[in-house]
């Protein structure tokens, strides 16, 4: 692992080689300038074919991001929020880490709980207290 790849969890770093990094002009703020500089960054990155994952991982990747893939299997992830192509491509790596994160997290199994006994005996009591109430509202007409 060397220093410039991209950490997404302490097991899962994406080595910067797997990154495809294209800059096009982008639209917004920039003045006149945004008509001659490349600012907006395209960041490309296929799970498929990735050795920064494992299989189980590349499984979760693909099943919970494949709506965001191309053709290609790629995953791309645009960003011209800002005028400065260096800023964008930081940007767009953060997004693809935060992405990742998400799609690689664990969510814990859910153990089914059941009611105490002092819990059941409460419902039934508050349903009764209820019914009391009720029943005194009603008026006989006999």
């Amino acid at each position: 692992m060397r220093d410039d790849d991209i950490a997404v969890t302490d097991a899962v770093r994406i080595p910067r080689a797997e990154l495809k990094v294209r800059a096009t002009r982008a639209s917004g703020p920039g003045g006149q300038g945004v008509n001659t500089t490349s600012s907006r960054v395209e960041l490309l990155w296929n799970p498929s074919t990735s050795r920064a994952l494992a299989d189980e991982e590349r499984a979760r990747v693909l099943e919970r991001l494949g709506r965001l893939r191309d053709a290609s299997g790629n995953l791309r992830i645009v960003c011209d929020v800002t005028r400065s192509q260096a800023r964008n491509r930081t940007l767009a790596t953060e997004r693809l880490a935060a992405l990742l994160r998400t799609a690689l997290h664990v969510p814990k199994k859910r153990r089914p709980t059941k009611p105490s006994k002092a819990a059941k005996q409460a419902r039934l009591d508050a349903k009764k207290r209820r019914s009391r109430r009720k029943e005194d509202r009603r008026t006989d007409f006999d």
